[in-house]
């Protein structure tokens, strides 16, 4: 956390121009040995102002300390050891930055530390043996190679001279390689005699320049070999030879050649590296030793090593062989063969991982980011680099001081815009063909908390049908907050108000964490039609910013209130209207009013009857419930007609209320009567033309329409009958479907001349039982009689062309309408068409009926639907029989019209 608060400053401030600082120091110095004091160099006058700090990109922290009070630089832990850090280089130095910080300023500092060699190594041979052969016939003069001794200092520390112990036949030499080290050869100052003496013991020594002087020994035994009289000879003994670095491996160098004059094999010559020559050039370099051919083993490297010094042997392969010795220098010449290598740090201490820095939002323009440095192991025009920096131009490079720039930012940033960019650092030298590194680096926004949450929506609105269960869920606010972390974590509040006189909070709840929102209490439509509340969106940042959103709660009414019949008024579902034998046609007999407490289509009420004894006598208007006398009453003066009709709304699924109405003929109507009697007002506006030509027109066209209705009436009747003879023996076999009963009810009613017809229509809607019924048993048929015809004729004669449900309502003009299946309370029984009998709902005071009794435990709309599920689901035993038709023209307590029959089926239903 405190490195990031460090990039957080640091970023927001501008750097001034860099400075460079050198010392010297010598190496093996103790740790914690000053090197020097950084203040001091930079003139401060306060200096407990000011701070200092190693970038980053000095890795190895052990070698060099820096003080943050004054920036006083010490040796570290690991100390300082030239050898180990800079190998043979004639120069060591350590660079590296330090940024200074004074007076919230800061400043980039490039110190350049130069480890001086101090004489800590002493002289080595690779062995401490060596052994030599020469033949006795060796001139003076002849060298003998020495091994190379190794002193691991540079420059005056390094090996001087070579001695060699006294004695009369050989003294040592040294020279200078051209690779700057110091070797020796054993020189033959006189002529050998190996029958006098064989071999010499040598001690050869090996001094540095140091002071005091360091030096290393070793023992050099030659031996004298017989003689052999011609060496071979090189026709020159140094030869250079230039090698570009690219050249592949296989590539000739050189073709050397030594000539020996003796004959047989003191005259063959052999070639060979000679001992001086390192592992390193013979893993590079091949000598065929029998051509003489020097050819390329290895890719060399110019940045590497860019001179090879080769000693090639060649001896004679006499008894005692003689041989000669040739120099052979390679020299390597430079390509542009290294791509320049790309180096980028961010400030030490920031939490920065490989590749990538980062920088607050709130960093001011020509804010520090990083620092790159570029370099090419190439040479001259080949080594020099160029920078640029490509991807986005919130971002600019700055110089530093030679191959190292600055990465600031030149535009505010913003995390929540860009959080991230992607910037392309590329170095490129200036060789012929150029060669370019492309280096990716990453810079990421550190967050602020700058932004508020913010709302998907300003404004909810949210249907949640009433009569919910409380911990319903309603609806869920969502809020964004573009920022991270704590920043960016939003939580959830409801603002507290006052509903219908109660705290808000007791109506709903919010899930702080997700926004959920949960009613507390179950809604009614009818008392709260809407709910406004208004929820706070917080973030977790430092200061919290906060916005809110208004939901709107608008409760869906659901259709939970039955219609009610207000007029008439009913006793115990039933009212007797009395109709005077006089009334005329298309007159109103009833007024049939009834609300309902739901809204929309809940609220809309459908008229139809449910059973009527005579499809022909009354019809009703399926908006206003307004009964109309379709038929004529002169001949029925006494009789009792009964009604059932039912009340629906459109609510889905749909509920409905039924009546009873008896209409009883009497020779004169009551008052209220009287005034009901009249025209009906949905028949349209014919009553307003000439009242005999409306007659006229009326009397022609019901003889005409009662003709037809007749003559249909009978050939359906004449047909059926002869259906029912048929399939009185078959078994009924088709499932019963009794769907209609709440399907089916009858289509608005439509206005031909002056003839009111009520069409039946497909059902859309169908009631479900809460409940689910016992296992469904298996339906049978059983027959009421040996000669006895089903009323029923399978399931074609129950349903309408397309397979629906419908039901039966009074037509005109019409085939006769398909059975129809009414409950009686413990019984379905099946009406036919035009032909049903008139069975009423209610007790008719002959103890024939149950349904709907106020003392009787199965009365009501809710048994019904029960048990009309349990029809649908195919559950319990269900059994058809017939009734035979009374001689009188009643059936169960019912009146009807003289001299027509019917056909009832039943349905007994076991449970």
């Amino acid at each position: 956390m405190g490195a990031l608060r460090l990039l957080a400053v640091a970023s927001l401030l501008s750097l001034s121009r860099c400075k460079t600082v050198r010392y010297r120091t010598d190496e093996e110095g103790a740790p914690g040995t000053v090197i020097g004091t950084l203040a001091e160099e930079m003139a401060v006058k306060a200096p407990g102002e000011m701070s200092f700090r190693l970038m980053r990109q000095f890795s190895n922290s052990s070698l060099v300390r820096v003080r943050e009070e004054d920036g006083q630089l010490s040796v570290g832990e690991a100390g300082l050891d030239r050898e180990r850090l800079c190998g043979q280089a004639p120069q060591c130095v350590l660079a590296f930055d330090v940024v200074s910080c004074w007076r919230e300023r800061y400043r980039l500092v490039h110190v350049e530390l130069e480890v001086r060699d101090i004489n800590d190594n002493a002289p080595r041979f690779p062995r401490a043996q060596m052994t030599l052969e020469v033949s006795e016939s060796a001139a003076p003069g002849t060298r003998l190679p020495l091994e190379v001794a190794v002193d691991e200092d540079v420059g005056s520390n390094s090996i001087q001279s070579f001695q060699v112990s006294l004695n009369s036949h050989f003294g040592v030499e040294a020279q200078t390689r051209a690779d700057g080290a110091r070797c020796a050869d054993l020189v033959l100052l006189q002529e050998l005699d190996r029958e006098r003496q064989p071999s010499y013991t040598l001690e050869l020594v090996a001094k540095d320049g140091g002071s005091p002087a360091r030096s290393g020994t070793a023992t050099v035994r030659v031996r004298v070999l017989d003689a052999n009289d011609n060496s071979p000879a090189f026709a020159r003994g140094s030869v250079t030879v230039e090698l570009p670095e690219d050249a592949p491996p296989g590539s000739l160098l050189l073709d050397l050649d030594a000539a020996d004059p003796d004959e047989g094999p003191n005259g063959e010559v052999v070639y060979a590296f000679g001992s001086q020559v390192p592992p390193e050039a013979r893993r590079l370099f091949r000598l065929d030793p029998r051509s003489g051919r020097l050819t390329l083993e290895a890719a060399v490297d110019y940045e590497r090593t860019r001179t090879y010094e080769l000693d090639v042997r060649a001896q004679d392969r006499g008894a005692s062989p003689r041989a000669a010795t040739c120099t052979v220098v390679v020299r390597l010449t430079d390509v542009n063969d290294n791509a320049p290598r790309i180096s980028i740090s961010a400030l030490r201490g920031a939490a920065s991982a490989a590749g990538v820095a980062y920088v607050s939002e709130a960093a001011a323009s020509e804010s520090f980011v990083a620092l790159v440095s570029a370099s090419d192991r190439d040479s001259g025009a080949n080594g020099q680099v160029r920078c640029s920096l490509r991807g986005h131009d919130h971002f600019a490079l700055q110089r530093a001081y030679e191959d190292s720039y600055m990465i600031v930012t030149t535009a505010a940033l913003d995390r929540e815009r860009i959080p991230e960019y992607n910037l392309t650092v590329v170095a490129e030298d200036l060789g012929s063909p150029p060669f370019k590194t492309v280096r990716q680096y990453t810079v990421r926004v550190s967050d602020e908390n700058d932004n508020a949450p913010l709302f998907a929506k300003p404004l909810y609105e949210v249907a949640v049908p009433e009569n919910n269960p409380p911990g319903a869920y309603i609806t869920t606010v969502v809020a964004r907050d573009p920022d991270l972390g704590h920043n960016g974590k939003v939580t959830y509040r409801l603002l507290e108000t006052q509903v219908m006189g109660a705290p808000i909070s007791t109506y709903v709840s919010v899930d702080p964490a997700t926004g959920a929102i949960y009613a507390l209490r179950t809604f009614n439509y009818e008392i709260l039609k809407q709910l406004d509340l208004r929820i706070q969106a917080t973030d977790g940042g430092s200061p919290q910013l906060s916005s809110s959103t208004l939901v709107k709660v608008r409760m869906v009414d659901q259709n939970d209130n039955p219609p009610v019949i207000i007029h008439p008024v009913l006793t115990n579902g039933t009212v007797e209207i009395g109709v005077s034998s006089k009334t005329s046609r298309d007159s109103v007999v009833a007024q049939i009013k009834a609300r309902d407490a739901d809204d929309g289509a809940n609220a809309e009420l459908t008229f139809a009857f449910l059973e009527e004894p005579r499809q022909d006598l009354f019809a009703i208007n399926p908006s206003t419930g307004d009964i109309v006398l379709r038929g004529d009453l002169s001949e029925e003066l006494g009789q009792l007609f009964k009604v059932i009709l039912t009340v629906t709304d459109n609510g889905r699924p749909p509920l409905a209320t039924t009546a009873t109405v008896n209409f009883l003929v009497t020779a004169t109507a009551p008052s209220s009567m009287q005034e009901m009697a009249k025209p009906s007002s949905w028949e349209g506006k014919a009553l307003q033309w000439d009242i005999p030509l409306i007659v006229i027109i009326v009397l022609a066209g019901s003889c005409t329409l009662l003709l037809v209705a007749i003559i249909t009436i009978a050939t359906t009747c004449n047909r059926r009958k002869k259906g029912n003879e048929i399939k009185n023996n078959a078994s009924l076999k088709d499932q019963i479907d009794i769907s209609h009963l709440e399907k089916g009810r009858p289509e608005e009613g439509s206005q031909r001349g002056n003839v009111f017809e009520v069409r039946t229509f497909p059902s859309k809607t169908s009631f479900t039982s809460p409940d689910p019924s016992p296992a469904a048993e298996e339906i049978s048929t059983a027959e009421s009689g040996s000669d006895s015809a089903c009323l029923y004729e399978g399931q074609k004669r129950l349903r309408g062309p397309s397979g629906e449900g419908f039901a039966a309502a009074p037509s005109y003009g019409k085939e006769p309408a398909p059975p129809v299946a009414i409950w009686k309370g413990h019984s379905f029984n099946t009406i036919s068409g035009r032909e049903a009998e008139k069975f009423s709902g209610k007790d008719s005071g002959k103890g024939d009926s149950d349904f709907n009794d106020s003392d009787s435990d199965i009365s009501g709309d809710a048994l019904k639907k029960d048990l009309i599920t349990h029809m649908q689901n195919g559950k319990g035993s269900v059994s058809c029989s017939r009734a035979a038709p009374r001689t009188d023209g009643r059936v169960d307590g019912g009146t009807r019209p003289r001299g027509t029959g019917g056909k009832v089926g039943q349905l007994e239903v076991e449970t």
